[in-house]
Parts: C-alpha cells; structure tokens; sequence
C-alpha cells in the first residue's frame, strides 16, 4: 500500500472517531448574527476613518480617475488614428483643458460685462434695500435706526467667521494650484499606463479567472461612462432650457446664467434651485418689479420638475439603477467624508460599490439594496392581488446571481 492511501486511510478513521458537531441552537444562531452584524459595523467604521485620514491623498486620485474615464473614448478614437498611446493621452488631455479654459473665459468676460453695469446695479440694489426698510418699518414698526443696529449687530458676529474664511482660502491656493498640476498628472498617466493598470487587477484578484476581472473593470467603466455621459447630455438640455426661459423673461446675461445654473447639477438634487438664486438677486436689482425675481425661481423650478421627472429618468436612469434614498444618505456620507468634493464624487462612487457589490457573491444582497426597487416591491396588497401570480413570483425573476452574470455592452473595447 503506497504511503499515500494509508495518510487518506488515517485521516479517514479520524473523521470517523470525532465528536459529532453540536446542533445550532436559536440562541447559537443569535449570537452568529450579532457578530456578523458587529464585525460588519467596525468595517464600516475602520474603513470610513481610512478615507477621512487619506481624504487629502483619495480626492485627486478619484477625480483623475473619473476625469480620465471621461477621456477615454477620445483617447481610443485617437488610437484608431494611429496616435500613439503617449500622443493620443496627451492630445486628450489638452482638449479637455482646452475645454476648461473656454468655460473659464466665458465667465470671466461675462462677469466683466455685469461688472461695467456695477453702478447701475448698485443703485438698483439700494432701491430695493429702501423699499424693504419701509415695508419693515410699516408692518414690524422698525425705525430705520433699529434696521441698522440689527445689521451691524449681524454683521460684527459674522467678521470673526468672514475672516477665518478668507484666510482659509488664500491658505488653500497652494493645494489649490498642486492639485491643478497633479491631477492632470494623474490623467495622463492612467490613460497611458491603463493595461498595466488592468493586469495589476487581474494579478491582484488571482482567486478569480482573469476573464471575471476583466469583465468586472469594463462593468465599471461602463457605469461611470454612462453616468458622466448622461449628465453631460442632461447639462447641455437643462443649460438650453434655463438660458431660453431667462431670454423669455427678459433676464441679461442669460446664457451665463443658465450655464452656470446646469453646471450646479454637478451637486444632485439641489444644484438647479442654488443656481436660480443669482439671476433671481440680479433680476431683482435691475429690474423695476420683483415680478421678474419671482418669475426666474419659478422657471427654474419648473426646469428643476423636469429633469427630475423626465430628462435624467429617460437619459441616465436605467443605466445607472441607484436608489434614490441611498443616494441621498452617499450625498450626506460623502460630504461628511471628503466635505464639497465628496458630494461631486458621492454618485459616481456609489454606481462603481454596486458593480462590485453585484460581482461578488457574498455582497450582492447589499448591490440589491443600492439598486432601484422593481415595481413588484412598490405596489399595494390589493393591487397585488389583482396581479398575476407569475408577475409576482420572485422566482421568475432575474436573479443577482445572473444579473452579475451579465457581459456588458462592450465587453472588450471599454478597457483596452
């Protein structure tokens, strides 16, 4: 008998002789998932106090990330021309600071043409200042005198907070301006060094078949692509639609306005309604009637309904299937996290948790829990009953097992 039948014959009559394994008991049970749940919480904690500590370090590094994700169909459209891959990543990489530097100098000389009108506006503003000094004084019977020692007493608690601010930011122009090198920096070199990016994930997760790597990164880059796609196209719809509205109005400087509006969508939910404030102050105070103030909000709230409801469901929704809720939480998450530019980031780092979350087969309970509900899950007892008993059956159902088993659209152009 060969030396190794008799270790399989050993380890067998061990087996054999063990003590049977105690049965699970409910309390057993209770306690597993109360661990689970506490080893699940110090995760969470230890991996957030990671990402706060590193904020300075994984913001520009994410932004590149995105940015580069961006440049990417460029790049490969480059490639196609025979670029080289050096060329064709710095060519990308100078449209789009081409681009930035277009958006730059239409405000700057847009806010020097409301600048030469600063007299006019000025003498608007205290006309309006006036008249809600006496709307003050008749409804609260306010003197001038007390309006005054209110503002200043207003204004004296503010300067302390003003000037911490402001030295804040005069602080922060140095970072401000490496990060401005760094993380173009950053693009062109994860647009160069892009398959050698890849490999690193393929050698990284050796547990799993490098066509399950792959097919993961090009899911990702699939994600952000429609994301950041779909909000390009939904920008340029709400930018057309709020220059058009203010145009109708008879607001100046409407296109600047309106730009500048559909570029706050960069902050969801509430990006529109802050970008209606400054045309509304600005109507107001070159204007005789607050009417047309008034009328600016309600257009742009109007915009707000629609791309709500209609524009991004039918171009970005679908695509992207985030829960609305979790998404507000990412945005408050995020924010805390990583403070203005975590609001920026919060969904595209969200759509990139749930593909992964969809992948591995241990977290796709909580990929299901980001992802939209179905209508199934939406609907009344009694509008369940009149349902058809198939269309209800969870069963027939695509399952997330499958669903992660899905291959992306372009399987093997996203990541090469």
């Amino acid at each position: 008998m060969s030396l190794r039948n008799i270790l399989a014959a050993l380890l067998t009559a061990k087996s054999d002789t063990s003590l049977p394994e105690a049965t699970e008991t409910p309390s057993g049970r209770s306690g597993s998932l109360g661990k689970s749940v506490t080893y699940s919480l110090l995760s969470i904690c230890l991996v957030a106090a990671i990402l706060y500590t590193l904020q300075s370090i994984l913001v520009p590094i994410l932004f590149a990330i995105i940015l580069a994700a961006t440049l990417f169909p460029l790049c490969n459209i480059l490639e196609k021309w025979r670029f080289s891959r050096a060329l064709a990543s710095l060519t990308a990489l100078a449209v789009a600071l081409l681009v930035l530097a277009g958006f730059g100098y239409l405000f700057v000389s847009q806010t020097i043409n409301i600048g030469r009108d600063a007299s006019d506006i000025v003498d608007k503003i205290q006309q309006v200042i006036s008249r809600g000094e006496v709307w003050a004084s008749e409804t609260f019977g306010l003197s001038r005198t007390d309006i005054a020692a209110k503002v200043n007493e207003q204004l004296n608690k503010a300067t302390p907070q003003l000037g911490t601010a402001i030295s804040g930011f005069f602080g922060s122009i140095g970072s401000i301006v490496s990060l401005g090198i760094l993380v173009p920096l950053m693009i062109f070199f994860f647009l160069y060094y892009r398959d050698f990016f890849r490999e690193f994930f393929v050698r990284a997760c050796y547990s799993s078949s490098r066509e399950k790597v792959e097919t993961t990164l090009s899911r990702i880059y699939t994600a952000l692509k429609n994301y950041l796609g779909g909000m390009i196209s939904v920008m340029g719809i709400v930018a057309v639609l709020n220059a058009g509205g203010l145009l109708i109005i008879g607001v100046e400087h409407a296109w600047f306005f309106g730009i500048l509006a559909s570029l706050l969508m960069l902050l969801p939910y509430i990006g529109i309604a802050i970008g209606s404030v400054l045309p509304a102050l600005f109507a107001l105070a070159t204007k005789d009637s607050y009417w047309y103030a008034v009328a600016v909000i309600g257009w742009f709230q109007v915009v707000q309904i629609l791309e709500g409801n209609f524009i991004t469901p039918n171009i970005v929704g679908g695509k992207i299937s985030l829960n609305p809720l979790v998404s507000i939480l990412s945005l408050f998450f995020f924010s805390l996290l990583f403070g203005f530019a975590g609001i920026i980031l919060a969904l595209p780092l969200m759509a990139i948790l749930k593909v992964i979350f969809d992948t591995v087969p241990e977290l796709q309970p909580y990929g299901f829990l980001l992802s939209e509900p179905g209508k199934k899950y939406l609907l009344t007892a009694r509008q369940r009953k009149k349902q058809p008993v198939q269309a209800l059956n969870p069963t027939s159902q695509t399952s997330p097992e499958s669903a992660s088993r899905e291959t992306p659209e372009e399987p093997g152009n996203d990541i090469k």
